[in-house]
């Protein structure tokens, strides 16, 4: 038996075979060949066996993701019937040349052929031979290569990180839970996991190296802990806890239909954070109030072009419908950091997460942007819109923003489509700067939102990706919390609404701080709604704001957890 230790980032127990999403080794030897036929047989073989897999994939993806984003394989097969490019393989192959390097030869000339041209249609093909000449090189050197889109049983995730592209294409039905060697409680696994409902862990340093593909493992989510090849009475012993936390989301569920009232009567919103239209179904199951962030990067990826107008319209009448009048706070854009999109071909930067992203890469870009706004506007009147921008330092910005959304309403409304009145628009305080000149802010906008991933890491200059640092990540550091309260006070001063979307709002420790402090909006993951929802109801606000001036001078977060966990936690 095996036990490795991580961050724990997602409470809950899961009991899973290991499913390692490890690059595989591609690599191979240029030869001559003397039997040319038979290596072109062999080459023929590779092609039939490659189509044959992508011609189930496209099934698969059909079934479960549509036609227009399983459209994607049908191209690729198409690629291996193009007699030009298989023409031009097996002449090298008649040459001499293996079948490998022959491959590797005309993909790497058609790739280069591809990219220069001026067509962004014909440059995106670049990205389809690169893909296809793979699954191929893989057949002919008899690799297995992960597909993520045709999961068909239950697994826990291995991999060195979770990038938002390769969880784009996850099929999360089967996914049980998450284990990376790198990340922290706010990487984007660390999310995506929380925003599932399952258990993760983070930060493990070595758990590809250490766990084989297929081998039954336990992912501890509130130990940070993962077991390979235990004794059949540990499995017992986990499949115990694992009872014990559906006891718990048990007694949780009449809170599903509760308003977010504290013991002494104080009204706050729970809402759910959204990275995709189909976990609106998770956070209305949860009880959420409303969306209290969704991030629209998600439309952007597991794609091979920008989406259009029409497409994101269509995704955002989708959500404000079936929220039925409850609020929708949508983020625009959020592109650079660790989301990449590789059609924009974003210039690589040294610090990217200080770079060229979100609202910076907006401005610039603004035919993307203004097709955004257009949509968001248009699916206005389908419901209860409030827009904000992301990554916010400076008035100007807000302000440029806010202009050219102004400008598209206009033309909008010109042209006699509908549009609501009523939208609020507002930003999110996740850079130290916005939050000290929060008192500006809250004269422009409608609302403000916290941002607390960002914000923290830039507030104690940690990168929250790097777990040799995490345990500089402190939400409850009590620079945080000044900078928070600055935040809330701000926006009361002129009767403005302040929210929270950051992870932050569904931290335990954190929460009767919040509360104390007036926050109005607590956004987070569908798995946490309850829970913060049964905490508040047993927290006075009013006994938590006498404590508040208190803890704000505390010297550390360790202070600051200890006094909460001795004073606080006494109110419920």
């Amino acid at each position: 038996m095996l036990e490795l230790q991580g961050i724990a980032v997602s409470d809950g127990i899961a009991i899973a075979n290991a499913y390692c999403l490890v690059e595989p080794d591609l690599s191979f030897e240029k030869f001559f060949v003397s039997d040319t036929k038979s290596e072109i047989k062999r080459l023929q073989e590779a092609i039939t066996q490659t189509k044959k897999d992508l011609q189930e994939t496209l099934v698969m993806a059909e079934s479960k993701l549509g036609e227009e984003k399983a459209a994607i394989f049908a191209a690729h097969l198409l690629l291996l019937e193009d007699p030009e490019i298989v023409g031009a393989i097996e002449a090298k192959i008649s040459n001499g040349m293996n079948a490998e390097c022959a491959l590797h030869e005309v993909s790497t000339m058609y790739i280069v052929l591809f990219e220069q041209m001026d067509n962004d249609y014909m440059r995106e093909r670049a990205a389809d031979v690169s893909d296809v000449s793979k699954r191929l090189l893989a057949r002919l050197l008899k690799v297995e290569i992960p597909d993520y889109s045709r999961l068909s049983s239950d697994i826990i995730i291995v991999a060195k990180d979770l990038t938002p592209s390769i969880t784009a294409q996850l099929d999360t039905a089967y996914v049980k839970g998450f284990v990376t060697d790198i990340g922290g409680k706010t990487s984007h696994s660390a999310i995506l996991a929380r925003t599932m409902g399952i258990p993760a862990v983070v930060g493990t340093k070595n758990a590809t190296a250490c766990i084989k593909h297929g081998t039954k493992i336990i992912v501890d989510g509130a130990a940070g802990k993962i077991i390979v090849d235990a004794s059949r009475e540990i499995f017992e012993q986990y499949e115990v806890q694992q009872n014990r936390y559906l006891m718990v989301e048990q007694k949780l569920a009449p809170y599903r239909s509760l308003a977010s009232i504290s013991a002494d009567g104080y009204r706050v919103e729970i809402a759910g954070n959204i990275g995709k239209p189909e976990d609106v179904e998770k956070i209305l199951e949860a009880g959420a109030e409303g969306i209290g962030l969704f991030r629209t990067e998600f439309l952007y990826m597991e794609r091979q072009r920008l989406p259009d107008e029409e497409e994101q319209f269509t995704v955002y009448r989708q959500i404000l419908e079936k929220m039925q009048g409850k609020p929708v706070v949508v983020r625009t854009l959020d592109i650079g950091g660790d989301k990449q999109l590789p059609y924009l071909e974003l210039p690589s930067e040294m610090n990217p997460f200080l770079g060229y992203r979100a609202i910076r890469l907006c401005l610039q870009e603004q035919k993307m942007f203004r097709s955004q706004l257009r949509a968001l506007l248009r699916a206005s009147v389908y419901g209860n819109l409030k827009i904000m921008f992301p990554m916010i330092a400076t008035v100007d910005e807000f302000r440029a923003a806010k202009e050219l959304l102004y400008e598209e309403k206009k033309r909008l409304v010109s042209s006699g489509a509908a549009v609501s009145e009523t939208i609020e628009i507002g930003l999110m305080i996740e850079i130290p700067s916005a939050a000290i000149i929060a008192d500006i802010f809250a004269q422009e906008a409608d609302f403000l939102s916290i941002g607390t991933n960002d914000l923290i890491q830039y507030t104690v200059a940690v990168d929250r990706m790097n777990e040799n640092v995490s345990a500089l990540y402190q939400p409850c550091h009590p620079a945080v919390l000044r900078l928070i309260k600055m935040v809330i006070d701000a926006a009361k001063q002129h009767g403005k609404w302040v929210g929270m979307c950051g992870e932050m709002a569904g931290d335990k420790v954190a929460v009767p701080i919040l509360l104390g402090l007036g926050l109005d909006e607590f956004s987070m993951d569908a798995s946490s709604i309850l829970k913060t929802r049964a905490q508040i109801s047993k927290l006075s606000k009013e006994q938590l704001t006498a404590h508040i001036e208190t803890i704000l001078k505390l010297a550390t977060a360790g202070d600051v957890e200890s006094y909460v966990q001795k004073h606080l936690t006494s109110a419920e």
